[in-house]
Parts: C-alpha cells; structure tokens; sequence
C-alpha cells in the first residue's frame, strides 16, 4: 500500500468537550492488483486523527472504494496503522 496523496481538515469542536485537535483525512492509496484491497474503481482511506499534546492517535479508519463511495469491509493491519499514523503526523496542517 502506498499513500500517494491526501486532503486533510481539522474539524470544530464548538462546545469543547473533546480533548485535543482532531482531524479527518482522505489518503488516496494505491495497491497492487494481487492485492485483496484492490479495485479497478481505486481505493481511499477515510480516518479520524487525534492530535492530543504529544500523543496521537487514528480513532477510526475506513477503507472505500473512490467510484462508489462504497465502504470496503477492512481494517488497516498493524503495519499499515504504523504507517498511516506517521503519515498523518509528519503532514498536519501548520496553524
């Protein structure tokens, strides 16, 4: 898997309820065709990314097919997560 863009938005808490930043990403991945995730229709990552002081975390990711927008019954393995994770770190948006 290989993640060869993305679109990132950092999404409002108006009541202050929740603690830290949080932010949803859309990372466009390509996989090769052997692979199960494959689709002719192209694949992306929908996911929820906490940024809490030093900490961060992916609070829920989705696999779905671009085309469609149909949601794909996957979860990112424990290498994946690794990667998606640090991927999302080193590209926060600067404020």
């Amino acid at each position: 898997m290989i993640i060869t863009d993305h679109t990132v938005e950092k999404l409002e808490d108006p009541f202050g309820l929740l603690a830290g930043d949080r932010y949803e990403f859309l990372l466009n991945i390509e996989v090769s065709d052997d692979d199960e995730l494959y689709s002719d229709n192209g694949i992306y990552i929908r996911l929820i990314f906490v940024a809490e002081n030093e900490n961060a975390r992916i609070t829920q990711s989705n696999f779905i097919e671009k085309e469609t927008n149909r949601y794909l019954e996957f979860e990112l393995e424990e290498d994946e997560e690794e990667m998606v994770l640090n991927y999302c770190k080193n590209n926060l948006p600067q404020e």
